[in-house]
């Protein structure tokens, strides 16, 4: 049976890339298994797509909002009742259990719920003028044509993240999904076509970064770009947003640190460091890589961190049994085994994992612990985006913190502690972008900002009532109703 293929979205229609090029979708538990084809595009179909947008443009954004948000509410009812199916192409393509990708889908309906609630919103402020007879407000303009390209760790709820709040401000977007996982994100784009938006207002282009993102960053008339993914790669994307002043919105990596002082319930915090670290095979941008224990409690935490881990059952996400998938691809397997080579050259100890596992024709790799981690060490401070978890002794709640600050990332930290006063003073002094107490690393709600500080990102947030700051632009409105000239700071007295 053949492969089916998938279709560029543009200007409302399925349409095939100008280049002829397709390549290939594989289930990374099941190399044998061949999803799809996809449109290896190139710089005449982003070209396409751009001017589709800027064309819908002129007419979405004077759609009113409400008007707006009845897309997302109808398109939010769809992924409910498709949310199995969405689902299981999304484990067949990203490898993840369905567990997690029915959460995945759940996410982009809460976000569509969420994003078309804001239609009937979407405030501004109205304040008292400092003259007579004037009236002072502010309200939201769309920025224009919006450029999104998303990872493959999470290929529907982190396009939901950015697609969604552009559409409700009236913005129209060209987005590329990863080449890992486009299915899930062309389905999400296909679904929301056939809520009503009109054609034009949200295309689909799939292909690498040198040949789709690079050209669509480029283009003129894009005017906001949105990134998910290495900070390497967002490093380059504000370098080439800067010549033309566009809006950059960057979401990048994490080295994220569960703090476990010598009161915490150790039980709950073994769950939490179980799931932080190795839930959807530790490829989270807020996976928990980092462990810091109290030396009081350190050892007991290691050997029930260890049975846990060595527990798990890893292998095809679709089997309701299995509890890890596999890694994304063969590169990012050999990445964790060059990270697992080099803790063990820099002296750490290993003491569960650190082996590929033979289970199928996957690229699944066992649930690895590292035990008396220098703070230090590369494989405590680069981000490995694999189940690989270093766990680091401290001795008191301080030097805690300070381990846990000692990274160039600032995306999310947690600390599992019964006092009060401990978890107050935590989230104090962590300097990130999310913080929890008594709860792993992951787990974000979308009416939250989410986001992070230094090497993670760079200041704009997603999600929540910040996600639509990214996507709109602030326009102060005086009206002066006096029939006088009035100069503001100087006709005051």
């Amino acid at each position: 049976m053949a492969a089916p293929v998938y279709l560029n979205i543009i200007n409302g229609r399925e349409v095939a890339s100008r280049t002829g090029q397709t390549f290939e979708n594989r289930n990374p538990a099941d190399k044998s298994d061949l999803i799809g084809l996809f449109q290896n595009s190139g710089a005449e179909d982003v070209r396409c797509a751009v001017a589709a947008a800027t064309e819908a443009f002129r007419s979405w954004r004077n759609v009113p909002a409400p008007r707006r948000a009845e897309v997302l509410y109808r398109a939010a009812q769809t992924l409910v009742a498709r949310k199995e199916e969405l689902a299981c192409d999304m484990t067949r393509e990203m490898g993840k259990v369905l567990e997690e990708t029915r959460g995945d889908v759940q996410e982009a309906i809460d976000m569509a719920l969420f994003m078309a609630g804001e239609g009937r919103r979407l405030y501004g402020q109205t304040t008292p003028s400092e003259l007579p007879d004037k009236f002072c407000m502010t309200v939201r303009m769309p920025v224009g044509v919006c450029a999104l390209i998303t990872p493959w760790n999470f290929p529907m709820a982190i396009p939901s993240w950015k697609i969604l709040p552009a559409l409700v401000c009236g913005n129209t977007v060209v987005i590329k999904p990863a080449t890992d996982t486009p299915l899930s994100c062309w389905n999400f784009v296909r679904l929301l076509n056939e809520a009503g938006l009109p054609p034009g207002v949200l295309n689909l282009v799939t292909g690498s970064g040198a040949r789709v993102g690079e050209p669509l960053m480029a283009d003129p008339a894009v005017r906001l770009v949105s990134f998910t993914g290495s900070t390497e790669v967002g490093r380059r994307i504000s370098q080439a947003c800067a010549p033309g002043f566009k809006h950059c919105n960057l979401e990048m990596g994490g080295k994220n640190v569960i703090l476990i002082l010598d009161d915490a319930n150790l039980d709950l915090a073994v769950d939490g460091c179980v799931w932080g670290g190795f839930g959807t095979t530790g490829q989270r941008c807020t996976a928990a890589s980092r462990v810091v224990v109290q030396e009081d409690v350190y050892r007991l935490f290691l050997d029930r961190f260890t049975d846990r881990a060595e527990a798990l059952r890893v292998g095809n996400g679709l089997d309701p049994a299995v509890q890890m998938g596999p890694l994304i691809n063969e590169k990012q397997l050999h990445t964790v085994e060059e990270y697992v080579r080099i803790g063990q050259a820099e002296g750490a100890r290993l003491v569960c994992g650190g082996r590929r596992l033979a289970e199928g024709a996957g690229w699944f790799y066992a649930p690895t612990i590292f035990a008396d981690v220098d703070p230090a060490m590369r494989i405590a401070q680069e981000e490995i985006f694999g189940p690989v978890v270093s766990v680091i002794p401290c001795q008191s709640l301080e030097h805690a913190i300070e381990i846990g600050n000692g990274v160039n990332y600032g995306l999310s930290a947690s600390i599992y502690t019964r006092d009060i006063n401990a978890a107050f003073h935590a989230m104090r002094e962590m300097y990130t972008g999310i913080f929890y107490v008594n709860a792993p690393t992951i787990g974000a709600e979308v009416h939250l900002p989410f986001g992070g500080t230094k090497e993670t990102g760079n200041g704009h947030r997603e999600s929540g009532l910040a996600a639509l700051d990214q996507f709109s632009e602030w326009k102060s409105v005086y009206v002066d109703y006096s029939n006088r000239l009035q100069r503001a700071q100087i006709d005051k007295d």
